[in-house]
């Protein structure tokens, strides 16, 4: 079967050659066969009934293998192009990931409940540590767990806390501006530091 085609072929190109060039007889079928043959990229037709649905438009073998290559390279890129769209979709309903505020306290909250199951985490501590006299990041109910997981500080931790906390004390206290809540707040909560480290 594949030396009759393989004939047929080349009979076939013989008469293209005849009426004209090869490439101007190609896309003139190829228009029609997008909208007539029903093996097209959307249709769930086998290769084989496609074929024959193409010899049936007068088309040679050589010819309906191109234009079944062609159709094939449409559908991979079109699947291609769905599977892009569905990853896209499926990236923009993923939840926002949890800021850094968020994680540290998680972590204080599981340090203050499941103790046991807890784990040490050197840039939650950082964290927590760098914004503990911030109420906005840190609020009051937050701070008091704080104070306790300070109180178990050791080493150069400590040691570094105690110094920051007195350096801040005293730029508070030689600055005009006292009277300002959020000052007051963050005043307040370095001196609890202070009587805890001391």
């Amino acid at each position: 079967m594949a030396k009759d085609k393989r004939k047929s072929t080349g009979k076939n190109e013989g008469k293209i050659k005849q009426t004209g060039s090869k490439s101007e007889a190609a896309p003139v079928k190829k228009r029609k066969l997008d909208s007539e043959v029903p093996g097209g990229s959307d249709s769930a037709v086998s290769q084989e009934e496609a074929s024959d649905n193409l010899e049936a438009l007068g088309l040679t073998p050589e010819e309906c293998r191109v234009l079944e290559r062609k159709l094939k390279k449409e559908r991979k890129k079109e699947e291609k192009r769905l599977k892009r769209e569905s990853a896209i979709q499926e990236k923009k309903e993923e939840p926002p990931k949890p800021t850094g505020c968020e994680l540290a306290l998680q972590y204080l909250k599981s340090w203050s409940k499941k103790h046991e199951e807890w784990k040490f985490q050197k840039t939650r501590q950082t964290w927590l540590l760098l914004h503990m006299y911030d109420p906005e990041k840190i609020p009051d109910k937050y701070f008091k767990i704080l104070l306790d997981y300070i109180a178990g500080l050791q080493g150069r931790a400590r040691d570094t806390t105690v110094q920051k906390a007195e350096a801040l004390m005293k730029q508070y206290d030689s600055s005009d501006d006292t009277k300002e809540e959020d000052l007051v707040a963050k005043m307040a909560r370095i001196r609890d530091v202070l009587q805890i480290l001391s």
